[in-house]
């Protein structure tokens, strides 16, 4: 039987046009989005790739205005959405264009809902219905291209930015920041390296494991969740392995999409301890996860058991339940050479630091085990010491 290609067009959660090359759509969905000045924000490790200027160039020939921003960090501030949002001012922007991964696209997705909407990025924190602060007509359109598998941020409805007060992740939240296109194509992941590779991908499997296992009745983002693991799970290592299997990073791709559509149920303890282990130690986010993962499974052991057998069907284990999938996981991690505890990463001085700002991140809200300030810092040092030990 012939092999379908890969590539699709589809309109869930956002439009969405993924497959190899696609790419050289770009100047056609700013044609249908009518952006004629597109602010591009990215990453300074992107414009400094092979491919980066011809997109510039594409984007020119066709009559189209663009400028480039990308003074932004791993773990974007406050201050890369204001400083953006002076160059998109100054460019008199009609829209973004977000190249680049988790960072770019939550900046960039910021950098859109502000434009023309009043106050600072942290005025849009998600709390109560600060999001009603926006007037929803005068967010910029957007055109999302992912070049990491990871976040998901393409299709996501939110932003994570860093709070530069005292380096907290704030949840910066609009229903119309979602991109109103994605262009999502594979040949702008290649390049990406074997350990940002994992660590991007073991992101994308926490955003469906979380969601999986997030109280509520929510059968479609359990169906989607569950299919992002079992792509991540046949792709991950072949990724890892062979950065320029094109198959592989297409399936990716679609898994990390996958991801954050599935999370609009919830997240949980994963993310409530990366979110500022991230903000104050700059720890990659996806890797932070993947150190947090087991522990965080044991944790909630009791209450995620009888979802496991599932898992284990899905992702085609030898054993059943939560013990063959604990076994698999962290054997994954250890496939992709990727760190198993947080020693050297976290101190003891930072425990009563990072112990409130995991209790009061929103993530923490959803997780299927409600968690005492007690529990949080027992977690995190099981995590620094490496004790899988209920």
């Amino acid at each position: 039987m012939n092999q379908r290609p890969l590539v699709g067009n589809f309109n869930y959660p956002s439009p969405y046009r993924i497959g190899a090359g696609r790419i050289r759509e770009l100047a056609d969905c700013c044609q249908e989005l009518e952006i004629r000045r597109p602010l591009v924000v990215t990453d300074p490790g992107i414009v400094t790739l092979d491919w980066f200027p011809p997109i510039l160039q594409s984007l020119e020939t066709t009559g189209l205005s663009p400028r480039v921003f990308s003074e932004i960090d791993a773990n974007p501030s406050a201050a890369h959405v204001a400083a953006g949002l002076l160059v998109a001012s100054e460019h008199d922007a009609d829209g973004c264009i977000v190249v680049g991964g988790g960072s770019a696209m939550d900046t960039g997705k910021c950098i859109a809902l502000l434009a023309d909407n009043p106050g600072d990025v942290l005025d849009y924190e998600d709390v109560g219905d600060r999001w009603k602060r926006a007037d929803r007509a005068r967010i910029l359109p957007t055109v999302a291209t992912p070049t990491t598998a990871g976040t998901g941020s393409e299709v996501g409805r939110a932003a994570v930015i860093v709070d530069p007060s005292d380096r907290s992740k704030k949840i910066i939240f609009h229903p119309d920041m979602q991109p109103d296109l994605v262009l999502a194509d594979p040949e702008l992941t290649l390049g990406l390296p074997p350990r940002l590779t994992a660590a991007t991908g073991m992101d994308a499997f926490a955003h469906c494991f979380e969601a999986y296992c997030a109280p509520g009745y929510h059968p479609m983002a359990d169906g989607i969740a569950l299919e992002g693991m079992r792509l991540i799970g046949e792709n991950l290592v072949r990724a890892f392995d062979d950065g320029s299997n094109l198959e592989a990073r297409t399936h990716l791709l679609m898994a990390a999409s996958m991801g954050a559509t599935s999370f609009q149920k919830g997240l949980g303890l994963i993310h409530a301890l990366s979110h500022p282990v991230g903000g104050v130690t700059g720890l990659h986010h996806g890797t932070a996860n993947s150190i947090f993962q087991p522990y965080v499974m044991i944790h909630n052991r009791v209450v995620i058991d009888d979802r496991m057998p599932q898992l284990a069907r899905m992702l085609g284990l030898p054993g059943e339940g939560f013990d063959a999938v604990l076994e698999w996981t962290l054997g994954l991690r250890r496939r992709l050479e990727l760190p198993h505890t947080l020693e050297g990463i976290v101190d003891e001085e930072m425990i009563a630091r990072l112990v409130p700002m995991a209790a009061a991140d929103p993530s923490l809200a959803t997780n299927p085990k409600p968690c005492s300030h007690e529990e949080l810092e027992r977690v995190l040092r099981k995590s620094i010491a490496g004790d899988l030990t209920p």
